[in-house]
This record gives structure tokens, sequence and C-alpha cells, in this order.
């Protein structure tokens, strides 16, 4: 079967491990016409990564394209938490193929082990993902922009793997290991916070991000990739209003719903700035928006709803 990845390479796989992991992430087998399968990567524990469902749904409708357009916009749907230990099926359906837009349907699928009416064991389908993405050639036109905030450059500021360093010792043992685990990607934040005891906050925050090792590769590999990492910290940017951070006990925090513009062409490794903030909280939900820049120019344009649940322990206690 011809995978996503041998339509889509450039140059050979030499990068670092990391790296690889992350392409192999993208290295879809097609299954049938518009079906393609993606194998499960431990990125954040035993739930599939949302990134990673973004990433890999993205790839997937690309693969159906006979241009190779790229991705202006996405809006998906996270339904179900994926099992890591499964592969994820990518079914895609083509609502449109214009001139200029085309547009697609992704549905991923996992399928689980149950036993039927009658004791037996079966498999079951069930969908963890849907997403809806229009694909358009760049063109020229109307162009305008806000002004890119300006921040302290990257190279200045310490990774978060030596941020985390510092906050070792304060740590469980048994949950060290995990928590000191590097990132896939390059991650500088700007505004540091204290994960064991955050104080309340302007829900805002700010990361320079890049795959530096990642070689030469297309477009539709940088837009995934792009989409990977908006999942990281976007989530959690609504939890700063009230001083709580993602290693909390009795929090439940998820992702909802995720969309994303692309506007300009990019390269991803070099770095980037993830500008996030939140405006609102409410109804055990938050709305978190980002956007991405790079060279003075805006780059993408993300929105996320994320579940931020508390258990009624933690809001007696609060």
């Amino acid at each position: 079967m011809q995978t996503s990845y041998d339509r889509y390479a450039h140059t050979p796989r030499q990068q670092t491990a990391s790296v690889q992991d992350l392409l192999n992430t993208l290295d879809l087998v097609q299954l049938s016409d518009d079906v393609f399968e993606g194998q499960s990567f431990d990125y954040v524990g035993p739930r599939v990564f949302g990134g990673q469902v973004l990433a890999q749904a993205l790839m997937a409708a690309a693969c159906t394209l006979t241009d190779d357009k790229p991705c202006h916009s996405l809006h998906g749907y996270f339904l179900r938490g994926g099992d890591i230990r499964l592969p994820i099926v990518y079914q895609v359906r083509r609502l449109r193929d214009g001139r200029s837009l085309s547009a697609r349907e992704i549905i991923a699928v996992q399928y689980v082990d149950s036993t039927n009416e009658q004791g037996l064991p079966t498999k079951t389908e069930q969908v963890i993902f849907s997403m809806i993405a229009s694909f358009s050639p760049m063109e020229g036109g109307l162009d305008y922009q806000t002004q890119m905030p300006d921040y302290p450059a990257p190279m200045s500021l310490p990774t978060e793997q030596e941020l985390k360093a510092q906050y070792l010792d304060r740590i469980d043992p048994a949950l060290q290991a995990r928590f000191m685990r590097p990132r896939h990607i390059e991650i500088r934040p700007i505004f540091p916070q204290d994960p064991i005891t955050p104080a309340k906050t302007k829900p805002h925050q700010a990361n320079w991000l890049r795959i530096a090792d990642l070689g030469n590769q297309p477009a539709c590999v940088h837009q995934a990739l792009l989409a990977f990492s908006s999942d990281f910290y976007l989530v959690a940017t609504g939890l700063m209003s009230h001083g709580i951070s993602f290693m909390q006990k009795g929090l439940q925090i998820a992702s909802i719903d995720h969309s994303m513009h692309f506007h300009r062409p990019f390269d991803i490794r070099e770095f980037l700035l993830y500008d996030m903030w939140s405006d609102t909280t409410s109804h055990a939900k938050g709305l978190n928006h980002g956007q991405f820049w790079q060279d003075g120019k805006l780059i993408a344009t993300t929105q996320q709803e994320g579940l931020m649940r508390l258990h009624r322990s933690m809001l007696d206690d609060a």
C-alpha cells in the first residue's frame, strides 16, 4: 500500500529520533479509496493527543487532492478520547473540487473490542473525531494584518525542558520521568508558569516553537505539524485566570473542538511565535484563541473550546 509520506517525501529520513516519530505519525497507509490508517503514539499519555489527530486528518485529506493545494481552514470536533494502543482509520469524503476551492470531510474511527448479542467477540466502530477542511492555492489580492507582538527573542529564553527541571524536586518521584520527557518540538515559553502552585493571572501566554531538524518537506507536512503543535498549551490558557494548572488534582481537561486558518506560507523549521489568550470561561468550558507569527507575518489563527471540569470536592475546597 502507498503511504502518505511516499507521496509527499522530498528528502530521505535522516532526522533525529523525535522528528522521525513525527514523520511516522504522518505516514498514513492507504487502505482503500479515500481511506487511510495512522498509528497512535504516546505523546501525552494513554489517550491520543488531539494534535496527532488533527495532523493525521489533515494529511489524509491532502492525500485525496489531485492538485497540491494548501489548506486554508479546518474545523474539527473531538468526539471521544482515542486509545493510543489502537490505530486510527481516517475516512475521507470529497465534498467539492472547484477551480480553486476543494473541501473534504474527514471522520476518524477506532475499532474497539466488544461482544455481540450472542456474547461472541467482535469489533465496534467508534468515531473519535470529525473535521471539514478546505484547500485553495495561494493567490494575490488584498493584504492586511495587525502588528506582530513584541516579545524577547527565542534564543534569549530557556527551553521548556530547562524550565521543567526547576520544578523536578517538587514532583512526585513516580511522575518525574513522564514530567521530564522531552517534547517532539522545541518550545521556549515567554511567560513561564509555575505548574505546581500557579498564581491567578491574566489568561494570556506565548511560546516560541520550531522543529529545526525537519529537513526539506512539502507545505502539507509543515501545515500538519503546525496543527499538531497548535494543541500544546492552548486548552490550558483558560485555566490561568483561576490559578489552576493541568497538574491540579481533581481537574478534568480536554479539547472539545479546534479550528485553524492558515493565512500565509511559513517554515516550521524556523521559530514561530504562538500567542494565546482566553476571553471567557463558563459552564465547565473555556474558549481559547491563538495566533502564529513568523518574521513579522501573521501565519495562522487558531480557536479552541476546552472542557474544564472540576470534581465537586475541589469546588468545595476552593
